[in-house]
């Protein structure tokens, strides 16, 4: 399964924000498992990094991020991505098409976000992360 983490997803595993943290947590780690495929993109990348610098130190923030990217796949934001979201209409928050194309791009299967309703655009699944863990993991971690 191919995943895209939106940058809030990011951000409540950079800092530690609970009660989110125990179940973003879990989606992260994902990423050691070889039926999962995590992306994020460079916006995403920026934005964690931005709210991580301003609870921690920028160096601090630097080597999570740097964690974060041994991890994950990053998508890419190309001029095909700023054109497709640019020219749909459907799509209001330039940041958030931009996600959504890098998703659609890299053959996600779903977007995992806390604001669900901004993607109303989306033709994937997009799911918060408390959905995502009762739909997809909830079986696996009970196993």
């Amino acid at each position: 399964m191919r995943i895209f983490l939106d940058a809030n997803i990011l951000v409540s595993v950079l800092n530690k924000e609970y009660p989110l943290f125990t179940v973003t947590s879990r989606i992260i780690s994902l990423a050691d498992k070889s039926k999962f495929t995590l992306f994020t993109s460079p916006v995403c990348l920026a934005i964690a990094f931005y709210f991580a610098e301003k609870k921690y130190k920028s160096s601090s923030a630097k080597k999570r991020i740097q964690i974060l990217c041994d991890h994950l796949s990053i998508a890419s934001a190309n001029k095909s991505t700023v054109l497709q979201s640019l020219n749909n209409p459907a799509v209001n928050d330039f940041e958030d098409g931009l996600e959504y194309y890098s998703a659609v791009e890299n053959k996600c299967n779903c977007i995992i976000t806390e604001d669900v309703e901004d993607f109303y655009f989306s033709k994937i699944e997009v799911l918060s992360s408390e959905i995502f863990f009762e739909k997809y993991l909830l079986n696996i971690v009970k196993k």
